[in-house]
């Protein structure tokens, strides 16, 4: 439209409602902030892919491995067990016992260990508000291997074959109470106490398995090097009915806690100026954490990277709603883990590789890369 003089007015131009007067508008204004229908459906999205994919994970983790298994049939055995009989079960006379005492147990406890770390590691994000945090912040993972090294080194088995286990989960908890209670002064917690106190309770378990390992003849020893690498292999149906109801337990607890969070996000004076009690929030979550990684790592050993990088990718998807991030978590650290387990299982034919060391050297570089990628952008920790 043409002012007075006949000039015409520029479309950046626009007219200010409070005062109706004209004003330019600036070239270096920030975008409108993604809306909240938006968000909610990338989540929802990226909810469906890694829940495809993670169904493409275990079926293919179930097909491979010293005796391969057509798809069909795996599908065939799967319907069968809940009494569809559309497509024919294995046709290897082991091939249905490969499944049942061997693959399918591996592959739950995978699903369960991954999802555990991935939650964890998102909670521990969102109370310290820190993208490096992790669940070994609280001394969780050095306290299970403290108590899985002690009970190496002196042969206990009054437990049987979850007499280690039980140790390394007990440890866990214990450790991460401990790191709590030292951290705590005057009814309160900071956050920067937290990660100090986690730092020096990691060093202390870190001395000490120093020791039990040194002290341990060589048979221990390997064991007690063996457990701190990370392993799925002798997954049982028995590990599997202890550690399931803690993980879903400790998960859908987590996922209860999404709004809270949030409003923790927004500094710890703005969440207690809207009803949020934030010492209660940090107990909760600490207590959530330890029983998810003690039973993880319980069975599993010490498995690096996942409560780590798939919060913070996640995260960069879907932005920083804590109840879209969690559950999205529990997909991606299953699915990443199915993937290294799978790998772990396939790269070097008749040896199981140390899972824990595999998530280690393809994690960290990979981390960095999403780090530089995420800097160059302007994006990141949001």
């Amino acid at each position: 439209m043409p002012t007075a003089h006949g000039a015409p007015v520029s479309t950046d131009t626009r007219r200010d409602r409070g005062h109706g007067a004209l004003r330019r508008a600036d070239p270096l204004e920030r975008p409108k902030p993604t809306p909240p229908r938006t968000k909610r459906g990338r989540a929802a999205l990226l909810a469906i892919v890694l829940g495809a994919l993670l169904v493409a994970g275990c079926l293919v983790s179930a097909m491979i491995g010293q005796l391969y298994i057509p798809p069909n049939e795996v599908l065939g055995f799967v319907l069968h067990s809940v009494g569809i009989d559309w497509i024919a079960g294995p046709s290897h006379e082991f091939g249905s016992a490969a499944l049942t005492e061997v693959r399918f147990p591996r592959i739950v406890l995978t699903l369960l260990v991954g999802a555990a770390l991935a939650v964890a590691g998102t909670l521990m994000q969102g109370i310290f508000g820190n993208p490096l945090a992790e669940p070994g912040s609280v001394g969780v993972s050095s306290g299970a291997a403290v108590g899985a090294s002690f009970s190496i080194l002196f042969s206990l088995t009054f437990l049987g074959p979850f007499t280690t286990p039980a140790f390394a989960f007990v440890a866990g908890l214990i450790t991460t109470f401990v790191v709590y209670a030292l951290s705590r002064q005057g009814r309160r917690t900071e956050v920067i106490t937290l990660i100090l106190t986690g730092v020096a309770v990691n060093a202390v378990c870190g001395a000490l398995i120093a020791f039990i390992t040194f002290r341990a003849p060589t048979q221990a020893r390997e064991q007690i090097v063996f457990w701190q690498m990370g392993s799925l292999n002798g997954s049982r149906w028995e590990q599997v009915a202890l550690v399931a109801p803690l993980v879903v337990v400790g998960c859908l607890l987590a996922i209860g806690m999404g709004r809270q969070l949030d409003l923790l996000s927004l500094g710890e004076k703005a969440a207690r100026h809207v009803g949020v009690n934030v010492e209660r929030v940090r107990v909760l979550v600490m207590i959530y954490v330890a029983l998810l990684v003690s039973a993880a790592v319980a069975f599993a050993g010490i498995i690096a990277f996942v409560g780590l990088v798939v919060p913070h990718i996640i995260r960069m998807i879907i932005g920083p709603a804590h109840r879209a991030l969690l559950i999205c978590s529990v997909l991606g650290g299953a699915l990443l883990l199915t993937v290294a387990d799978l790998a772990a299982r396939t790269l070097v034919e008749y040896a199981d590789l140390p899972i824990g060391m595999l998530t280690s050297m393809i994690g960290g570089p990979f981390f960095f890369y999403l780090i530089r990628r995420s800097r160059s952008k302007g994006g990141g920790w949001q």
